[in-house]
């Protein structure tokens, strides 16, 4: 088994064909890419949808074994400063691209961790060299990019990966890895990732450094994640007002898989909606489960606050 570096390398995609859950904005960017004429692009969305792994396929394509000298890729939550538009960036797009493509790439990878000043600077930047350079720009929150720069790019947001994508992709992986992985485990896996394909390969990688027939359990403890079932059995004790045993079936759970608070009240939070209960009495839960999740981020004890939430649920329990 590789290490983890390799691991993600390995899986990263190098056609357009590859990438999975993104079909219309792999049409309308390899159109871009047949014609040789890419805009400044901003790629929006949440983690592991496959932003990086369609920028580097551009990149390929466009410049083919001399995508290395033409293509620049910077994370901006590591370098976040106006220096390095003013240096690093200003120094790449300055110079002509090598080959027979007019233009260098240049893409800033969690560009919405850029402060304002930074931004202004790009602003600046992509105006001046769009005869030599273009960038890709890429974000989990497009709302924390300035206006300016929003404006100069196209847009393309990305969403979670379906199940059927990332149930296409733990197929390749186990048929690769020589793997065996149970039904229910592959649900399992789905869920937890939730459409997540980097948290899912890093889940299978440490599942199969311990075995290579990966189960439920395996999964869900490799990803420290309690079963669904366990954490509705403590809602549920709660409900019948067994707040002692709800208690000590959370602690459990909790010390058992490494959890921390901000991950039980998550978990809480989706099995809310598969308990028996009226409409009002889930809204009043899911309500506790945002105040409750607030004090824990404000510095509150965590195990403090979620006996807090059970009580609640022991309340509502007992109106039914």
């Amino acid at each position: 088994m590789q290490d983890n570096a390799l691991w993600t390398e390995k899986y990263r995609p190098g056609d357009f064909s590859e990438i999975k859950g993104q079909k219309e904005i792999v049409k309308r960017v390899k159109a871009f890419v047949e014609q040789q004429n890419l805009p400044h692009l901003l790629f929006a969305g949440p983690a592991g949808v496959g932003k990086t792994s369609l920028a580097l396929v551009i990149a390929k394509k466009l410049f083919k074994d001399l995508w290395r000298q033409n293509f620049l890729e910077l994370n901006a939550s590591d370098e976040r400063g106006i220096d390095v538009v003013r240096n690093k960036v200003k120094d790449f797009a300055r110079t002509r691209a090598i080959g027979d493509v007019p233009f260098k790439i240049i893409y800033l990878d969690e560009c919405d961790a850029l402060t304002r000043e930074a931004q202004q600077a790009l602003r600046r930047t992509m105006e001046n060299y769009t005869q030599t350079c273009r960038f890709i720009l890429s974000a989990n929150y497009s709302s924390k990019i300035i206006e300016p720069i929003q404006s100069r790019c196209v847009v393309f947001r990305f969403k979670p990966l379906d199940k059927k994508d990332v149930m296409e992709i733990i197929e390749k992986i186990a048929k690769d890895e020589k793997l065996k992985i149970d039904e229910k485990a592959k649900d399992a896996l789905w869920e937890i990732s939730e459409g997540d394909c980097r948290r899912l390969e890093n889940i299978l990688q440490s599942s199969a450094a311990i075995t290579s027939h990966i189960t439920e359990d395996i999964a869900h403890s490799t990803a420290s994640i309690a079963k669904p079932k366990e954490v509705k059995e403590v809602l549920e004790l709660a409900l019948k007002n067994k707040f002692i045993d709800a208690r000590n079936k959370l602690l459990d759970l909790m010390l058992n898989y490494g959890l921390a608070g901000i991950d039980v009240i998550k978990q809480m939070q989706k099995e809310i909606l598969e308990l028996n209960l009226d409409n009002k009495s889930k809204m009043i839960l899911m309500e506790k489960c945002g105040e409750i999740e607030f004090r824990m981020t404000e510095g509150s004890d965590e195990f403090v606050q979620l006996e807090a939430l059970l009580s609640q649920f022991a309340l509502v329990g007992n109106n039914q």
